[in-house]
């Protein structure tokens, strides 16, 4: 049982707005949406500050590093829901998908590509920071205004992740679930 109920309709015009604005046209608001409509102030805030735009990111590293941040956290809802939505749609594989949940950050199944991505994700969840190293990276293979997008993007699902959890808010029907080990596929597993 989530601990505080999604708002449930018919949802106060101002409120039905907002959530309408935060879906596709036809789509059911999310129950996160609807449980941060408790307090409409924060849900405006949660949808200004929304980073699915087309952003400066390619969308597929976008979603690599929300289903990193995510499976870090254990929020399996955000995760689900971005497995759902959006992880296929922009090209990440399911043993990829897989990996963002069980795969540590030098296994040798990420690509050259990925493996900054998830490390970073890794350094800020682990020491709120960025090693010099990984700066190195980063800087050789992002230009600055995408490396601010990053380090806003996993601070947000942090906070994402740290509300989910906390209010124990229930999973989508549609959403994914955590993988399981047997879901993974290569030479070895964690």
């Amino acid at each position: 049982m989530p601990r505080i109920a999604p708002l449930e309709p018919p949802y106060p015009d101002a409120v039905g707005a907002e959530l309408a604005a935060m879906m596709p046209p036809g789509m059911d608001p999310l129950l996160l949406f609807r449980t941060l409509a408790r307090n409409p102030r924060i849900l405006g805030k949660i949808r200004a500050a929304n980073l699915l735009d087309r952003g400066s990111l390619e969308r597929r590293d976008r979603e690599l590093v929300i289903l990193r941040t995510c499976a870090r956290l254990g929020c399996e809802y955000e995760w689900g829901v971005h497995v759902t939505a959006f992880a296929r749609r922009f090209g990440i594989p399911d043993p990829t998908i897989a990996g963002s949940v069980h795969w540590q950050a030098d296994d040798p199944r990420w690509t050259d590509a990925e493996r900054p991505l998830i490390r970073l994700v890794d350094e800020l969840q682990r020491e709120a920071r960025v090693s010099d190293a990984l700066w190195k990276e980063l800087r050789d293979r992002f230009r600055e205004d995408q490396i601010v997008e990053l380090l806003v993007l996993v601070g947000f699902y942090h906070t994402i992740s740290f509300v989910t959890n906390a209010l124990q808010i229930e999973r989508e029907p549609a959403g994914a679930r955590f993988p399981g080990p047997t879901d993974l596929t290569g030479p070895h597993h964690r």
